[in-house]
């Protein structure tokens, strides 16, 4: 479990292909490696994976082929930076939200509008995700615990501060590049306990809806 709260910005050493469509991924993190040891977890650009080996500043996890699929980590490459965060531990402060680090989907930069403290950027997210993002609500941007400020059917907008800026790889994102989306998980749970409650309601309910 991780809060969103970046701690390091890091960077891709390199990206070894292993057996069929996996990888071995070597990240520099000096801070994030300090006190790790194998089989850690630490968060990667809002994806949890387990450290396999940690040696002078830099560690290794392996990543499966649906991970790579299903995230953006696929599209990154040596020299690119990536936000990291170590799992949180029981009794620490909750500085964000409770992240997972479960990507639901890959949403996409639209548009930066700066403004004279702040910028406002805006994403588009799988419409399938859409039911989970409201407005005032939390969402993690690669691995950045972010306060939804806008949000439409297929986009949804939120408010960089400069610290996020300068701190986290969001600073440097460009129209079209991709980014990996973590919405609410008690959204979720709400979403399976209500369709729960409907069924336990109509226990004899088809699969068509009518109560036989």
């Amino acid at each position: 479990m991780f809060t969103g709260i970046i701690e390091e910005l890091g960077e891709i050493v390199r990206v070894t292909p292993t057996a069929g469509d996996s990888a071995l991924v070597a990240v520099r993190g000096p801070l994030v490696t300090s006190d790790a040891r194998h089989g850690d977890s630490i968060a990667v650009n809002g994806v949890c994976l387990t450290v396999v080996e940690v040696a002078d500043g830099t560690f290794t996890a392996d990543v499966m082929g649906e991970t790579l699929r299903r995230s953006a980590l696929g599209a990154l490459r040596p020299g690119d930076p990536v936000n990291l965060e170590r799992a949180a531990a029981l009794g620490s402060r909750l500085g964000g939200h409770l992240v997972q680090g479960h990507v639901d989907g890959v949403g996409e930069l639209i548009s930066r509008e700066p403004a004279e403290q702040w910028e406002t950027v805006r994403f588009r997210l799988p419409t399938a995700l859409s039911r989970y993002v409201v407005e005032k609500g939390s969402i993690t941007i690669d691995g950045v615990s972010l306060t939804v400020a806008e949000v439409g059917a297929d986009q949804f907008a939120v408010g960089l501060i400069p610290t996020t800026l300068k701190l986290t790889t969001l600073g440097a994102k460009a129209a079209g590049d991709p980014v990996n989306l973590e919405v609410d998980v008690l959204a979720k749970y709400v979403e399976r306990l209500l369709g729960s409650r409907a069924t336990d309601a109509h226990p004899l309910a088809s699969s068509t809806g009518e109560v036989a």
